[in-house]
């Protein structure tokens, strides 16, 4: 695979915790396209990993390219606009479904772009969810679906790289389903994007990717 068609590149990257490496030189390419898993022990640094990719924790050797290109601080909020991190606890702003949705668009980065109220609606068809959802206070929904406006915020933006980290744990087995198929329906929608998933659920990585990555701590 050539560096140069690869959306994320990893050149012997290295984390350190407490002076004691977790993982170091790790090197692997996301192509176009991808859906790949991130598997290793309990403990492993795979959300730490995931982190680094999306530049929220630091790294202590190596680095990662986007798009064949060094990431400096200046190009930090333009690429994170590209990569977008997802978890199991997402944080939302006071409102409702739809001020979370629209806050976005407030920040400097995404001010160029315009909320688009009838994407959120084909997203909430497929959801199975009603168009009042939108209209809903955050503070009266369940976790499912403060994972599923955590997912449309994100997904409204149109990121070319998701990293998915254990963002349908503890959900019921319906809003799993639903959130899988959402993830699907946006890369679907352009054959650039891809997505890095992590899971304690085998079954859900065996439906979700098609390729690993394997991490594992440092004798």
């Amino acid at each position: 695979m050539s560096t140069n068609h690869a959306i994320l590149s990893a050149q012997k990257v290295g984390r350190k915790i407490n002076n004691q490496w977790i993982w170091c030189n790790l090197n692997f390419e996301i192509l176009p396209g991808e859906q790949v898993a991130v598997v290793g022990a309990s403990g492993s640094g795979k959300s730490l990993l995931l982190r680094a990719i999306a530049h929220l924790d630091s790294i202590q050797s190596g680095q990662f390219l986007w798009q064949g290109k060094s990431i400096d601080s200046q190009y930090i909020p333009h690429y994170r606009s590209q990569v977008i991190y997802l978890h199991q606890r997402p944080a939302l702003w006071e409102g409702t479904v739809e001020d979370n949705l629209k806050q976005v668009y407030r920040l400097a980065i995404h001010r160029h772009k315009v909320y688009d109220q009838q994407l959120i609606l084909d997203y909430l068809q497929l959801l199975h969810k009603p168009i009042d959802f939108l209209h809903r206070p955050v503070s009266a929904i369940s976790g499912g679906e403060a994972q599923i406006v955590a997912f449309l915020r994100a997904l409204q933006l149109s990121p070319l790289l998701l990293l998915l980290d254990e963002p349908t744990a503890s959900l019921d087995p319906e809003t799993v389903h639903c959130l899988e198929n959402l993830v699907i329906a946006w890369q679907k929608q352009d054959p650039q994007r891809a997505y890095l998933w992590t899971s304690h659920d085998p079954t859900q990585l065996e439906r979700m990717t098609n390729r690993k990555i394997h991490v594992k701590i440092q004798e």
